[in-house]
Formats: C-alpha cells, sequence, structure tokens
C-alpha cells in the first residue's frame, strides 16, 4: 500500500534546485548549479512567504559571493573558497537522500572542495539538511556539515570567514533597513558583538507593510551546536546585514580522514523580534538533539537513509 502524503517534502526541481515544502508552502530551496562557485540556499521564507535573505549586498557590488546562505572558508592549505575571485570551486557530487515525513523533510548530499587547479578535491563535505515545521508559520531549518580530506589531514587557517554564513534582507539590515542584531548574552549591534562568543546570533527586522501600514517584523535566530569546536562560537557579525559564525576566529582547525570535522548550526525563520524565553527553549532542544548519520538502506529504491544517531 503507498505511503500517504507526507506534511513535509523534497521536491528535485528543474535547473539543479531543491525544494522544501512544509504543507504545501515553499520554505527553503537548496541551489547546486555550476553557474555559482559553490551551493547555497535562496530563499528563505519567513511566515509571510517572503525571503528573509537576499543575494549579494545591498551596496557593494564586490559581495556577490554572499549567497543567501551557504558554506564556504577563506584559508583552505591557504586557498580561497570564499571570496568568488578564486578559482576554487565548491560542486555538489552527489545527492544521498531525500526523504519526506510528517516531522520533518531531510536532505543528504556529498560536495567536493577543488582549488582549481587539480581535479581532485581537497575534502569531501557531507551535509545533511533537515527542515521542520514550528508554530506560527516558523521554520527550523537543521545543518550538519561533515568536512573530510583526501589527504591525511588538512588545516582550515584562522579567519573570520567561514564556515556557514546569512545574508539577511535588505529591510532586516541595521543599515539599510530597520533591523537588529542580538546575541544571547543581550549585547545589541556590530560594535558590541563582533567578535565576542555567543550560543545564538539574532537578526530581525520589517519585512512586510501590512494593510495597517504597521511593519511585520520577522527575523533568523542562528544557533552554535554545543558540540561544534571552541563553541559558544566566535561571530563575525556586520549592520550592513550579515552574519557568520566564525569557527576559525581563534584559532585554526583541523580535520583527517581519521578524525573529520563536524559542525552542526541551526536556523530558525520566525515571526517578531527576538524573545530570549522562546529562543533559549529552542537552543535547549538543539542542543540535546542527536546527531545524524548516513547509513546504507536495504530497501529497494532507497540507496541511503538518514537517521538520528
Amino acid at each position: 500500500m503507498p505511503h500517504p502524503l507526507y506534511r513535509c517534502q523534497v521536491v528535485p526541481l528543474p535547473d539543479h534546485r531543491v525544494s522544501f515544502l512544509i504543507d504545501g508552502r515553499e520554505r527553503i530551496v537548496w541551489h547546486h548549479g555550476s553557474a555559482y562557485p559553490r551551493p547555497f540556499f535562496f530563499p528563505l521564507n519567513g511566515p509571510s512567504g517572503i525571503s528573509l535573505t537576499r543575494m549579494g549586498h545591498p551596496g557593494a557590488p564586490n559581495h556577490d559571493h554572499h549567497q543567501s546562505v551557504w558554506f564556504a572558508h577563506h584559508k583552505v592549505l591557504g586557498i580561497d573558497f570564499w571570496g568568488n575571485n578564486s578559482p576554487a570551486r565548491i560542486r555538489q557530487k552527489e545527492w544521498l537522500a531525500y526523504q519526506d515525513g510528517d516531522d520533518e523533510a531531510v536532505m543528504a548530499v556529498k560536495l567536493g572542495w577543488y582549488d582549481g587547479h587539480d581535479p581532485r578535491e581537497l575534502l569531501d563535505q557531507e551535509l545533511i539538511v533537515a527542515v521542520r515545521p514550528l508554530g506560527d508559520g516558523d521554520t527550523l531549518v537543521e545543518l550538519q556539515a561533515t568536512f573530510q580530506p583526501t589527504s591525511d589531514s588538512l588545516e582550515f587557517a584562522k579567519t573570520n570567514f567561514g564556515f556557514l554564513a546569512v545574508r539577511v534582507a535588505k529591510s532586516i539590515s541595521a543599515h539599510f533597513g530597520g533591523g537588529q542584531l542580538v546575541d544571547s548574552e543581550g549585547r545589541v549591534g556590530e560594535p558590541a558583538i563582533f567578535g565576542q562568543r555567543a550560543q545564538w546570533m539574532d537578526y530581525s527586522g520589517p519585512i512586510l507593510m501590512g494593510a495597517d501600514g504597521q511593519a511585520r517584523t520577522e527575523g533568523i535566530t542562528f544557533f552554535d551546536h554545543p558540540s561544534n569546536p571552541g563553541h559558544p562560537g566566535h561571530w563575525h557579525v556586520r549592520e550592513d546585514g550579515w552574519m557568520g559564525a566564525s569557527a576559525c576566529f581563534a584559532e585554526p582547525l583541523i580535520a583527517s580522514k581519521a578524525k573529520p570535522l563536524v559542525l552542526r548550526y541551526l536556523l530558525h525563520a520566525h515571526a517578531g523580534g527576538p524573545v530570549a524565553r522562546d529562543i533559549d527553549a529552542v537552543f535547549a532542544q538543539f542542543a540535546t538533539s542527536p546527531a545524524f548519520a548516513i547509513t546504507k538502506s536495504t530497501a529497494r529504491h532507497e540507496q541511503w537513509t538518514v537517521k538520528r544517531t
């Protein structure tokens, strides 16, 4: 007997896109075509259905590498995987699993990081994405990335830039719009937050003007998992609308074949501004959630299965 339609769905689309739907509404889209230097997510829609992220900087043409929500790193063996002027590229090698469900939709893919000269990848990135609903149209996007070098070991050098970054919509930014940055320690604004450690970062601001003439506020809370190296992590934030989890802000990180680097993050697309009480509850649940693992499936037509360990 066939399965019923699930509430949360992963839908592959033309032009190398994968859409995540909840109750038939698109929440986030994965782009992995070769037209861009690296894969990325766009849009990440808030409860209003409007994207809370944007492509590129509102005022700087040399920031086209700011691709909504994306993974990258500025110094991998001295190679720039961050900017668009470098020959280095990140490419999706294959998708491993698309899983629908009533509680969450899950995608697992394998990416290769290439220096632009050698056809062999420097490292593989296994990326698992789980998208699930929260009340009032909010969306949770959980990301688990495993970085494994093809050599015995590899250094991700000290830098502000990497691994996961978010470029918010223009109206949400503090400089170009009416938004505000707040972190888990109660600090407000770029000068107070930049380079500091925090469990989470929130960027919220006006996104939609209602019929009553009042702006509707929405935003994104970005969580650092306690299992990540150096947690609580340092943050690279800007009033122009950018926030990034800087895993190598204070020191380099080493990944090896025997011990890959695993990073876990959570994005919460929410209505209203940050309410610390609610954010802390989401963080507590994320902090105690098991990691994901990909296993070989014996079921017909299903090669891989994603489960929590």
